[in-house]
């Protein structure tokens, strides 16, 4: 009967994880005067877990200087932090500082959005003629310094070339149109 009271006191609580665990033995043990091991069996929690006190050190100058650098570098994760705090004699290894960087709750920043162009767009004027003919070309040319060029050209009636009636073909055989 005591064991569903204190049930129903906890239920308000999410027991999820040792330091809650830890808190709700504590309740029970205050509020409702349960023994440690009676209130350890009723949140499901081992009494060693109850007592467990960490001995870490809390890593305070460290944590302000990946605040600072994740301040100075916004674009930065944090394995690129990482290298930054070796490079400056740091001897924690790369778990250590994800750890300390999800702690602090930083994160990448994102990039803003473009700004979107005002107002409406100007619609292109197309002749509207009989028989009239509009062509895009498209040019790729790669360059000597691997990287490459691209150029659009439109042509329109008016500066077209206007076709010859005949032709004359690779075998010097003339054709026509």
């Amino acid at each position: 009967m005591l064991d569903a009271a204190a049930l129903r006191e906890l239920l308000s609580k999410k027991m999820v994880g040792p330091a809650a665990k830890r808190a709700g033995v504590a309740h029970l043990k205050a509020e409702m005067g349960l023994s440690e091991r009676r209130a350890c069996s009723i949140v499901g929690a081992g009494r060693t877990m109850i007592r467990y006190c960490s001995r870490r050190l809390p890593d305070i100058e460290l944590r302000a200087r990946l605040r600072e650098l994740a301040n100075e570098r916004r674009r930065f994760g944090y394995r690129r932090l990482f290298i930054l705090l070796r490079r400056d004699g740091e001897p924690s290894g790369i778990n250590h500082i994800h750890r300390l960087y999800r702690e602090e709750r930083l994160a990448v920043r994102k990039r803003r959005a473009r700004r979107k162009a005002l107002g409406t767009r100007a619609p292109i004027l197309v002749e509207a003629k009989p028989n009239a003919s509009w062509s895009l070309d498209f040019v790729y040319a790669p360059t000597d310094s691997a990287s490459a060029s691209s150029t659009s050209s439109t042509t329109s009636p008016r500066n077209a070339w206007a076709p010859s009636p005949k032709r004359r073909s690779l075998d010097g055989a003339w054709h026509g149109n």
